[in-house]
């Protein structure tokens, strides 16, 4: 097929553009600018256009857009009128993934890192919301197997359309309610389509809401508390490396530092154990080697790091935050600086008051203007909240 991809450049849609791709498809794209993204999916062949335009709709048979894409989108209007078939991403999974064995990875957070994780312990193409540093991509494809790790997202309920074999849910925190109208029955029920969806479950059963399934739902539990004990913390060759004890399988040992990390190595080696023996599970975990934008290391001298982290939930940052303090611990650094550029007017009023927790401990905090994400500005008053 020719497929074209409206707003190619963001993480989500240009991994579903690069697996395409492989497949052997003819790919296209647009996007309102140019990224590092599009020119790495030039450099592979596809044809990217800035901005968009009804000119770059020609003879295509499929166009995909991302959720933020408006129905007015030129690209879009075009593509209708001459007849071709037009889905946005939630839509257009279905097609993409139905002929796949998916381990498909939900939750508001630490979806990005437990995939990663998944993806260096088992083989198989994976798609990604972020670049993992074993194979230098978002995006494996892997033609000997029908496997795909997957990271689902809830953000616009296209998880549920993710085919999911496995469906691997790390919490179910209420986020992106914009798109659920603030309506949270539809929100869970959302969750509990998903999971019904999948053959093998594998659930973290301290969520509040997922606990409340244990009685109805047969599974692959996760008790955090009591499954994971003796979690310990190393810089291996400057790199962070936390060591844990699971149920009776011994110790295992995954790149970065926090219990949320030993969470997500666990619930990666109760989904793979489907089809992997331990001591396989246990050696390949070490093939993890962190992701972009994750406590990523960009910078370090003898008496200072730079860490860079995309965590925009409160929850994330929360546990991002003990980690930069293990981190200075071990290091022996005296003073951490927060810098905290805050992702959606929308997400940032909603979860305002957590926000406010997220850097206790810091010794300075500097917050940059909102990244707006396509949302209308919105006054927050930060100085006299924080």
């Amino acid at each position: 097929m020719k497929i074209h991809f409206i707003g190619i450049g963001g993480i989500g849609i240009s991994g579903l553009a690069q697996y395409m791709h492989f497949r052997g498809h003819t790919v296209s794209g647009s996007d309102i600018k140019d990224t590092l993204i599009t020119d790495k999916l030039r450099k592979m062949g596809m044809c990217i256009t800035v901005p968009h335009s009804a000119q770059a709709i020609s003879e295509q048979d499929l166009i995909v857009h991302s959720a933020i894409i408006s129905p007015q989108n030129p690209e879009i209007l075009a593509a209708k009128a001459k007849g071709i078939e037009v889905l946005a991403r939630r839509e257009a999974l279905i097609k993409i993934l139905e002929d796949r064995k998916v381990y498909s990875v939900a939750g508001a957070h630490g979806k990005s890192t437990t995939t990663a994780i998944l993806s260096a312990i088992m083989d198989g193409s994976s798609i990604i919301g972020a670049e993992s540093k074993a194979f230098g991509s978002n995006v494996r494809y892997d033609a000997s197997t029908d496997v795909m790790l997957f990271e689902a997202d809830e953000s616009d309920g296209s998880f549920i359309n993710s085919n999911p074999y496995c469906a691997i849910v790390i919490n179910a925190e209420p986020e992106h309610m914009e798109y659920y109208d603030y309506n949270y029955d539809r929100f869970y029920d959302s969750y509990k389509t998903f999971i019904n969806a999948a053959p093998i479950k594998v659930l973290n059963a301290e969520d509040p809401f997922l606990s409340a399934l244990v009685d109805s739902v047969e599974a692959k539990w996760l008790y955090p508390s009591t499954d994971i004990k003796n979690i310990t913390y190393t810089l291996i060759n400057n790199e962070p490396h936390t060591k844990f004890e699971f149920r009776d399988l011994g110790y295992f040992s995954v790149w970065g530092f926090g219990k949320h990390i030993a969470l997500d190595a666990a619930l990666a080696i109760l989904a793979a154990s489907d089809s992997m023996n331990i001591e396989e599970i246990r050696e390949k975990l070490l093939n993890f080697k962190g992701i972009k934008k994750r406590f990523d290391i960009v910078g370090s001298q003898k008496d200072s790091v730079i860490i860079d982290d995309y965590g925009h939930h409160p929850t994330e940052i929360k546990a991002t935050f003990e980690s930069v303090k293990e981190y200075a611990r071990l290091k022996g650094f005296q003073k951490i600086t927060a810098i905290w550029q805050p992702h959606k007017y929308s997400r940032t009023i909603d979860n305002l008051e957590e926000f406010i927790k997220c850097f206790d401990g810091a010794d300075e905090l500097i917050i940059l203007p909102v990244w707006a994400a396509s949302e209308a500005p919105r006054d927050i008053d930060f100085i006299n909240k924080v």
